[in-house]
């Protein structure tokens, strides 16, 4: 039977406590989901919502036209944020906080879903702060971070705390056969090679070029021969990053364009109001800001490959039983191993970390840490010649 719970893969805890305060059970009018990456906060967040607007019971049938609504995106009384950018600003949060003061249109709840709380400004959770100290009488608050350390103290404990799991290998390829139609050994390896992330999951067993890009990454370590190789690789995973973020939000961008000229009246070679220059600015500024974002994005998918290659090493070493995350390329990973020590790998795995933190803390340009990182993961007799 279809229920709004389905997109949930290996939340069983997560879905029994949700179920019970959709039905008056622990309910409360503001709710912290966190998981790791992949692990699907934003999903639990909007199942939930669906469950609480629910006409029948148990609530979250997935069939009435209140989980239809708001599963596609279009009730009423859920909005959900999600942001493009670096950062959630004060205005945005205002005017949430405006509409969370809203009674429902109509008999349940007024939902309000915070993607990537995390990425509040500082301002903006003050804002929040206020409404959720002080809530309007139907309305529910749903916050996604990936740890509870990433909300201040102050809105972690007006909030009913959700943690989600990464989902087991079987539960995520049991989840791409069912939903995608992918094959046994297509989805062993998506649900390997993603580490429980359900989007990575989806892309990898839908896309051909997707596991491509992937290959060439895990492929990377054994290739460390030379100072030289170093460079190249570093400049190539740049590279590659760079191409496939421009490919997700190239398409994206060039719509909200052609949106933006609709909106105006403008046409190519007509006259253009005075408030279209403006407009043009701030979304061009909206999408530099995306587009940054999502270059740090896929480059950091690609670095926690990398990470998997060298954890998979250290478990060979370990003779731990069972099936590598990149099992396809185990010969490689055996080679890292024979030449490397745990400890060697360790370190390695903290240098992309390190790169990583580079990246997303302190604004280091991604080719100039990656070529950093890659002298750190080449092997000490080759980076002293």
């Amino acid at each position: 039977m279809t229920t709004v719970w389905d997109s949930l893969v290996g939340q069983h805890r997560a879905i029994e406590a949700l179920s019970a305060a959709a039905e008056g059970r622990g309910m409360s009018h503001a709710f912290l989901f966190t998981g790791p990456p992949g692990s699907g906060r934003s999903n639990a967040a909007v199942a939930f919502a669906a469950a609480l607007q629910c006409q029948e019971q148990p609530p979250g049938c997935g069939t009435c036209h209140a989980c239809h609504t708001v599963l596609a995106g279009s009730h009423a009384d859920v909005a959900v944020v999600r942001t493009q950018g670096l950062s959630i600003g004060v205005k945005e949060v205002r005017d949430l906080v405006r509409r969370s003061a809203l009674a429902p249109v109509g008999r349940g709840w007024q939902i309000v879903i915070v993607e990537d709380a995390d990425r509040l400004t500082e301002q903006g959770v003050n804002a929040l702060l206020k409404a959720i100290e002080e809530p309007a009488e139907r309305t529910v608050w749903m916050l996604c971070t990936p740890t509870v350390e990433d909300v201040l103290p102050t809105i972690r404990s007006r909030c009913r705390l959700v943690t989600l799991t990464t989902p087991s290998t079987a539960d995520v390829a049991d989840f791409l056969r069912r939903t995608d139609g992918a094959s046994e050994a297509l989805a062993s390896y998506a649900a390997r090679a993603s580490q429980g992330h359900i989007g990575r999951a989806r892309a990898l067993a839908r896309d051909e070029a997707t596991r491509d890009r992937r290959r060439e990454v895990v492929a990377i370590p054994v290739s460390l021969t030379s100072l030289g190789a170093c460079m190249s690789k570093a400049a190539r995973l740049a590279e590659v990053t760079k191409e496939e973020a421009d490919a997700i939000t190239s398409e994206l961008d060039a719509r909200e364009k052609s949106d933006l000229d609709t909106a105006y009246g403008v046409v190519e070679r007509g006259r253009r109001p005075r408030e279209y220059a403006p407009a043009l600015r701030e979304l061009e500024k909206e999408q530099k800001s995306r587009a940054k974002r999502r270059h740090l994005d896929v480059v950091d998918r690609g670095l926690m490959d990398l990470v998997s290659v060298y954890r998979d090493a250290i478990a060979v070493s370990a003779g731990a039983p069972g099936p590598l995350v990149n099992e396809e390329i185990r010969g490689d990973i055996q080679r890292l191993a024979d030449t490397g020590t745990p400890e060697g790998q360790l370190r390695r795995i903290a240098a992309i970390f390190e790169a990583r933190e580079q990246m997303l803390e302190f604004n280091v340009q991604p080719a100039l840490a990656l070529e950093s990182m890659m002298l750190a993961l080449v092997a000490p007799e080759v980076r002293g010649r």
